[in-house]
């Protein structure tokens, strides 16, 4: 039988929305959309680089976590109200993912909370399962 599990971060939204940080499913991780909460505080930059620095650190806890790194990263979508805010956070998203090359996709979308100014997901394969 495939092992399933939930990973949760400890987000308030995760209760209060009823859904887990990630799901391990066999070899497949499945992060949901992160945003830059920092779940500790509950509190979030109005910078949107800075909200990437964090999504990717929420990100990397949840994958190592899963026994996964950014390396096992197959697929990552990027959301962001504001097209023009995309550009701004490559050199951070190609620092963690420049050598992977995940497949990507970047859309422009309304997130649950105005402050939120990009989100991001990602699914992993975990190596040797």
């Amino acid at each position: 039988m495939t092992e399933r599990r939930a990973i949760l971060s400890g987000s308030t939204f995760e209760e209060q929305i009823g859904y887990a940080r990630a799901v391990v499913d066999g070899d497949r991780v499945h992060v949901s959309g992160t945003t830059g909460f920092d779940y500790a505080t509950m509190t979030i930059s109005d910078d949107v680089v800075e909200q990437a620095e964090q999504c990717l650190r929420n990100i990397e806890a949840a994958l190592a976590e899963a026994d996964c790194t950014f390396a096992d990263v197959v697929r990552v979508r990027y959301l962001l109200p504001e097209r023009a805010d995309f550009e701004p956070c490559w050199p951070v998203l190609r620092r963690r993912f420049g050598e992977v090359r995940p497949a990507a996709t970047m859309q422009v979308c309304g997130l649950a909370d105005p402050r939120m100014k990009i989100e991001i997901e990602v699914d992993a394969r975990r190596a040797g399962r």
